[in-house]
């Protein structure tokens, strides 16, 4: 049923070690070499989109990239969990939602899921507080800041009008109003950790998620493409399975 794309890093292994022990049924497993070592891996794409019907995708933005253009030609219901892709797949990600059901989301988990709707609605009513997302990963993450940090910030951004220009990364200056900064640290084997902090003068909030095992993130993207399989062609994100 499913195919996994990515299936021999941190989070594909997970997926299949999490698929085994819920008696879900795993098709196909897409690996760049080797792939002789297991009978449902292939190196194939349109083999792998064949046998697979529903996808769910931990891989690199390249090969992020490869499986839409693909899938462009033989469509499948699609979860999409890498981070750091390029606008240019993220257009692509729009336009294949039109021929396939597409879940993309930088955070798998539930808790962040409700996060985002809570930094949207924090950030409409306290509209004078200035926002700071701050965010903490492994020594091995390859970008920065997470996709999750800016989903954080979009939400942020769009209920107050504004755009990803108002992202600050690296701060040399003094703050202006619409400032949304976002800061990265990387080191040991955090999972995650990511606070969205609303201050004003004599008082702030703060909201934190820590992700404590990888594991949420495998979970659910299972649950995410068990939910996929049953729905129209569309662009969908986790607010949705969880309908907030």
């Amino acid at each position: 049923m499913i195919g996994i794309l990515g299936s021999t890093g941190r989070i594909g292994k997970l997926l299949i070690q999490e698929a085994l022990n819920n008696n879900i049924a795993i098709s196909a497993l897409y690996v760049r070499e080797n792939a002789s070592v297991d009978s449902k891996a292939t190196n194939d794409m349109n083999v792998f989109l064949q046998e697979s019907r529903v996808v769910i995708d931990f891989s690199s933005p390249s090969l992020t990239h490869e499986l839409l253009t693909h899938a462009m030609l033989s469509p499948k219901p699609l979860v999409i969990g890498t981070t750091g892709l390029d606008d240019s797949t993220l257009d692509l990600i729009h336009k294949a939602s039109l021929k396939m059901p597409i879940l993309y989301s930088t955070n798998m988990s539930e808790g962040i899921a409700i996060l985002n709707k809570v930094v949207s609605m924090l950030s409409e009513k306290l509209s004078d507080y200035d926002i700071e997302i701050f965010e903490i990963h492994h020594r091995y993450k390859k970008d920065s800041p997470s996709g999750t940090a800016l989903t954080l910030a979009e939400s942020a951004a769009n209920a107050r009008g504004l755009g990803k220009n108002n992202f600050i990364t690296n701060r040399n200056k003094v703050r202006d109003k619409n400032d949304i900064g976002i800061s990265s640290l990387r080191g040991g084997d955090i999972a995650g950790r990511h606070t969205v902090g609303f201050y004003q003068d004599g008082e702030f909030l703060e909201l934190t998620h820590n992700a404590n095992s990888r594991a949420i993130f495998a979970k659910g993207a299972l649950r995410a493409a068990q939910w996929l399989v049953n729905q129209e062609n569309g662009l969908y994100s986790m607010q949705d399975i969880f309908e907030i």
